[in-house]
């Protein structure tokens, strides 16, 4: 039994499932191409890491981006050695080659080719014309990769349709947990006061976490507390006002008490899954989010939250004035977000497994090269 999973290089929520994977599968080896413990969740540090060798390339690991050209051989050349493989995916590691089963688990076809007008949204034209490059070689790899799994699993059912559409196979949906301990300490973050909206996200072109922050120079009286990091930091805190608050990474006592202390949290991104809202349900708070994709499937419309139409100021603004009168059952949310369990999500995984491990062996399967 082995763990595939993309890079190690963030905290974001693929991140907290291949922790929550590797917790429960002590035994199994995490093969990754990169790994670097300062930018991604401590637990990591317990678990049995094996790096490709461009990871020795500190560079690259740091800016995992850069090594796009190299990502697709790199995966291709490596070999795990296992009865069964389970790929924590959103683009490379389905690709890893595997002596048996191979089991992925995706976040979403990759993003970078096909959602490049999303993915690529304020990039640079050399970025854009690398990407023009390196499109047509990289969907014959990938469809090829795809290929290769034995099973598809999709985490959404926006993405189900996805892998469907791309790739021709047929995905269950299973839902990814909230590894977030939603019981653990609270620890108020100096200088913010409750009341807030929230947002916690990577601050990439794709989450729209811009379209927050213009709808709140609409809102002088609410204040937005941003979390999260990545390329665009600078620029969007260049354009707020002085009721935005960006706190970059916080820890996940911080994290807790934000979401408790907050009115609502909000979510403009195009998603896959949209985890945030079950984070903030866990300690009664609703959400305002883009009614699209993964958000879907985690916040009930006048339950748990509600949505909008369009990644604009003027409907965030609209939604925020919307939900800052509205009033949600504490316990209903609460409620609601322990339906998305780390030991749900482990039991149909190890099922899962189980049931391939009975139809293939290690000894019998073909070696799976894309």
């Amino acid at each position: 039994m082995a763990i595939c999973h993309d890079y190690l290089t963030q905290r974001g929520g693929a991140e907290r499932v291949v922790l929550a994977l590797a917790r429960a599968l002590p035994d199994a080896p995490l093969h990754t191409a990169f790994y670097d413990p300062a930018s991604t969740y401590a637990g990591f540090a317990d678990v049995d890491v094996h790096t490709f060798p461009i990871d020795r390339v500190t560079p690259l690991r740091r800016h995992h981006r850069v090594a796009m050209p190299l990502l697709a051989p790199a995966f291709s050349r490596h070999v795990v050695d296992a009865d069964v493989t389970v790929c924590s995916s959103s683009g490379w590691a389905h690709g890893v080659r595997t002596t048996g089963a191979k089991l992925v688990y995706c976040y979403t076809p990759a993003r970078w080719l096909y959602q490049s007008d999303r993915y690529l949204r304020g990039a640079s034209p050399a970025a854009r014309a690398l990407l023009a490059v390196l499109g047509p070689p990289l969907r014959a790899w990938d469809a090829a990769a795809a290929a290769s799994a034995t099973r598809y699993l999709a985490i959404s059912t926006v993405v189900r349709d996805r892998i469907r559409r791309h790739y021709g196979i047929d995905a269950d949906v299973v839902h990814p947990p909230s590894a977030f301990d939603a019981d653990g300490p609270l620890c108020p973050v100096p200088g913010i006061d409750p009341g807030f909206f929230l947002c916690v996200s990577r601050l990439l072109p794709y989450k729209n976490v811009d379209v927050l922050v213009e709808a709140f120079a609409t809102l002088a009286s609410e204040r937005l507390v941003v979390v999260g990091t990545g390329p665009l930091a600078g620029s969007l805190a260049a354009r707020a006002g002085d009721n935005v608050t960006f706190l970059g990474e916080v820890d996940d006592n911080q994290l807790r008490w934000l979401y408790r202390s907050a009115t609502g949290l909000l979510g403009a991104s195009h998603e896959d899954f949209g985890l945030t809202p079950v984070e903030a349900a866990a300690q009664g708070t609703p959400s305002a989010v883009l009614r699209y994709g993964g958000y879907l499937d985690t916040v009930e419309e006048g339950v748990t939250g509600l949505f909008f139409d369009r990644p604009e100021p003027d409907a965030v603004a609209a939604a925020v004035r919307v939900l800052a009168a509205s009033d949600f059952d504490l316990n209903v949310l609460r409620q609601r977000a322990a339906r998305f369990t780390v030991s749900s999500f482990v039991s149909r995984i190890t099922a899962e497994v189980d049931d391939l491990r009975q139809r293939c062996s290690a000894s019998s399967a073909p070696d799976r090269t894309p």
